[in-house]
């Protein structure tokens, strides 16, 4: 049930013990994984300020070698038939931690240029095309795409990376990106269940609130995540977010009321619903990683991400495992989300079998990819 980030380019021994053992079941890898080297142009050259979609004069290039072979050690270990995933943020814009070589896409408000049915069609190529540099580079899942509403300008953490600012275009174009990344063999998962796109501060920092009301919240916030539950994208990620119309008590990742009522029930979805990261001080700050985790499976996740400090990881282990022998409910609720887990990771290792995608280094960054790109920025 956790998912799990670290530091450097290697994988700690640590790590890769706890992934044989089935104690971590899943990694995320930020910038800080990059192994990178100082690279001149790696692209045709193109008119003045043009968008080129890959590296230009002077920017530090992923070394692509050195990343793949960090994936293929965290595979590596997997128990047999159920892969430890790894993951990535790429949604494009300011969030894609794989830059050049690869394919550098605009951010997703670019969208809001195109018109139906055209933005859905090159959502769905943008998605196969990330997908396909992804499973080049070794990912199993791209957290992406987001599904939040942009309606506030002064959001600090959404802004361009929604993919639009009215509901019903962004659940059409987002649903379509996560069908392509699974044409390439890559999980999507929409995000940040209920919505985030109208939120004043960043919950990276603290815990934001959203205060509209229930009837604002059903025909804005929560459109895009019942329609991709509807269209069956494999993965939810958690808002850590006040929401008082829905649970004047909890933030989303800790409510039961919005992560088993809402998501489970109402919308019916079938999928695994991971946390956000569990180190950010909105969740963090007053109640520690570990009580919070206990919470959120109580609540409803499945998956509980960690994304950087090994202590508050293995805080976060133990009381879940002392949860786990004094309490038979969680035991329970425990069972339900490790048996979704195993029949979800057997589920990608028949999507990835089944892909017509064959990952090839020659893929990243290749023309059409970066055509495309183009032609969604406008340039």
């Amino acid at each position: 049930m956790m998912w799990v980030g670290f530091e450097g380019t290697v994988a700690p021994p640590e790590l890769l013990a706890a992934l044989q053992a089935g104690h971590v079941g899943g990694t995320i890898l930020f910038k800080r994984n990059l192994a990178f080297t100082s690279a001149g142009s790696t692209s045709p050259p193109g008119p003045a300020g043009a968008w080129t979609g890959t590296a230009s004069v002077g920017m530090d290039v992923v070394d692509i070698e050195a990343l793949c072979a960090l994936n293929r050690s965290l595979h590596a270990v997997s128990p047999a038939g159920i892969p430890a995933v790894t993951s990535v943020d790429q949604e494009g814009g300011v969030v894609q931690r794989v830059r050049a070589p690869a394919t550098q896409w605009p951010p997703m408000m670019a969208f809001d240029r195109l018109g139906s049915p055209e933005d859905e069609e090159i959502a769905r190529r943008a998605g196969r095309f990330m997908g396909t540099e992804l499973r080049a580079m070794g990912f199993d899942i791209d957290f992406a795409p987001v599904l939040d509403v942009h309606t506030n300008p002064a959001n600090p953490i959404i802004g361009d990376r929604a993919f639009g600012t009215d509901a019903e275009a962004v659940a059409r174009r987002a649903i379509a990106f996560a069908h392509g990344l699974a044409e390439a063999g890559i999980w999507a998962c929409g995000k940040h269940f209920p919505g985030h796109g109208d939120t004043l501060t960043d919950s990276h920092l603290e815990l934001p609130w959203v205060t509209h009301d229930q009837a604002r919240l059903e025909a804005v916030e929560l459109v895009p995540f019942a329609r991709a539950a509807a269209a069956g994208i494999p993965l939810m990620m958690t808002a850590h977010v006040m929401y008082p119309a829905l649970d004047a008590a909890h933030p989303a990742t800790l409510s039961e009321a919005i992560l088993t009522g809402i998501l489970r029930k109402r919308f019916g979805y079938q999928g695994l619903i991971i946390s956000d990261d569990l180190d950010m001080k909105a969740i963090s700050a007053d109640r520690g990683a570990d009580a919070a985790a206990v919470a959120a499976v109580q609540a409803g996740c499945d998956v509980l991400l960690c994304c950087r400090d090994p202590e508050t990881q293995a805080r976060v282990r133990e009381a879940l495992i002392k949860a786990w022998e004094s309490d038979s409910t969680l035991r329970s609720r425990i069972g339900e989300s490790v048996a979704r887990i195993e029949a979800a990771k057997r589920e990608l290792v028949a999507l990835q079998t089944a892909s017509h995608v064959i990952p090839r280094a020659e893929d990243i960054g290749g023309f059409e990819h970066r055509r495309l790109a183009d032609k969604l920025a406008g340039r």
